[in-house]
């Protein structure tokens, strides 16, 4: 019985210390886990079952987001002090900018994988939850540069691409509302629309210009620390996601602004979105190489 106890009082201590210990850089694997199964439900190859694993990727997904949430959650509630530090920290606090591209993973997955299955129910879920997603990329963009500017300590030497991550996030829950802006109707499609936009000029070329910034301190500096070395990948995000929003906003455009009488309006956003992509490709190529 004793033995019962003190393996209770242990399983108890450890799951303490893995949400005292949690931080959001752990949502950057829903990150990843949710890209490769909206990826290969995409892949142009008939390729078995590919659906199927897809879908089962996206679900992983959904589960590892919200048993995160669940621990990040419970770390703001029983230990808030430490919990609140997560700000002061020059790396941690960028990857709070994980945590909205995350879900916008699973919003784009309900409109994928989970309209087969719950019909317009996954569509309206999807609707709240990219609100929801839009406020938490805003709030990133702004109070994470705010931390930056005032109580966090970064020099020149140690800056990585992990400084995107909060200012990428407004990017990501545009290109997500121009895949949710087929499924609206009514005014509201045009308001979407629009605030998509306005999101993607809030993100996209902030994100452009710290790329030069990242190119001028490598230069400088030379490669970042070994630990830090993958984060160059990181490099691409604004690029392929800012091509892709402004591509899939463009497709959208033409029939949003018609019915509001900008036919005109929607032809030129089409076209932009046409040669963003073009370009993007030619900067994604470029950055690859670097990197």
């Amino acid at each position: 019985m004793k033995l019962g106890i003190a393996h209770q009082k242990s399983a108890r201590a450890l799951l303490s210390d893995l949400v005292r210990e949690f931080t959001p850089n752990w949502f950057a694997v829903t990150m990843g886990t949710g890209a490769v199964a909206l990826a290969l439900n995409q892949v142009p190859l008939p390729l078995p079952r590919a659906h199927d694993v897809a879908g089962g990727l996206w679900l992983l997904d959904l589960t590892l987001f919200a048993l995160f949430t669940v621990l990040f959650a419970a770390r703001w509630v029983f230990f808030f002090d430490g919990a609140r530090q997560i700000f002061c920290h020059s790396v941690a606090s960028m990857f709070l900018g994980a945590i909205p591209m995350g879900l916008a993973t699973i919003i784009n997955g309900l409109l994928v994988f989970g309209q087969p299955l719950c019909g317009s129910l996954a569509v309206s879920i999807a609707h709240v939850l990219w609100w929801s997603d839009v406020a938490m990329s805003v709030a990133c963009g702004l109070l994470i540069p705010f931390f930056m500017f005032t109580i966090q300590d970064h020099s020149m030497e140690r800056m990585t691409a992990v400084w995107l991550l909060p200012i990428v996030a407004a990017g990501v829950a545009a290109a997500s509302g121009a895949l949710l802006v087929p499924h609206l109707s009514g005014p509201e499609t045009f308001t979407v629309l629009m605030l998509c936009y306005a999101l993607w000029a809030f993100s996209v070329p902030l994100a452009m210009s710290m790329l030069v910034i990242l190119l001028l301190r490598l230069v400088l500096h030379k490669l970042p620390d070994r630990e830090m070395a993958a984060s160059g990948w990181l490099a691409l995000g604004p690029i392929g996601t800012g091509a892709l929003a402004l591509v899939l906003l463009g497709g959208d455009a033409p029939a949003v602004f018609a019915v509001a009488g900008l036919s005109g309006v929607g032809d030129v956003a089409f076209g932009v979105g046409i040669v963003r992509a073009g370009s993007g490709n030619l900067h994604r190529t470029i950055s690859g190489v670097s990197a």
